[in-house]
């Protein structure tokens, strides 16, 4: 059967976002080599170009295609809960097993790289994390509505401590499955001041 153009730039364009997913993850920005990033994919680096028109370009696009699986895989089952607490959990759990794929590690190698820097790449990342933060502070707010959580500290330095829980947590865990899952629940567990394991 034979391919559209359309289908065959998609295919080609997937297949260098992800190829450079992993080359900014174990490299950073700075180190990535589009010749290699290319390579890595099977294409051409003419063929790289035809798609994205620098390092920037392609960065940007391997962040939003990042964030857009995210939310497929852990936003959507986040959206799906309708208790707070269990939403929060639920974004532990899924978070930690999206973690364990390559594109995961991007956003944090890309955010420590440009931390403290005005850069568009460095300036996304800010933005992205800030979101998830707002979503955790969001959740803890209703969850507290609800009785379900405790009043304590600002619901943002909650969300705050959450997020650096949670990726500290599977970062330090990475590739011990299942216990990345299982201590990435328990540590937000911990944070929210929730009662027994999870």
């Amino acid at each position: 059967m034979r391919t559209t153009q359309a289908e065959r730039r998609a295919r080609t364009r997937a297949a260098i976002l992800e190829s450079a997913a992993r080359g900014l993850s174990r490299y950073g920005y700075g180190n990535l080599k589009l010749e290699q990033v290319a390579a890595d994919a099977g294409y051409t680096r003419g063929a790289l170009y035809h798609l994205f028109k620098n390092k920037e370009d392609l960065t940007l696009a391997v962040r939003e295609w990042v964030i857009e699986t995210w939310d497929q895989e852990v936003g959507e089952a986040v959206r799906a809960e309708s208790d707070p607490v269990p939403a929060l959990l639920t974004l532990a759990r899924r978070h930690a097993v999206f973690c364990r794929r390559d594109i995961a590690r991007v956003a944090v190698a890309l955010r420590l790289e440009f931390s403290g820097q005005d850069h568009p790449v460095g300036n996304q990342i800010e933005e992205n994390y800030e979101q998830l933060v707002a979503l955790v502070a969001g959740l803890v707010k209703a969850g507290r509505r609800t009785g379900a959580l405790r009043s304590g500290a600002p619901a943002g330095v909650v969300a705050g401590a959450f997020v650096g829980a949670l990726e500290g947590t599977v970062i330090a865990l990475a590739g011990l499955v299942p216990h990345d899952e299982r201590y990435a629940v328990r540590a937000v567990a911990g944070v929210l001041g929730l009662e027994g394991e999870r």
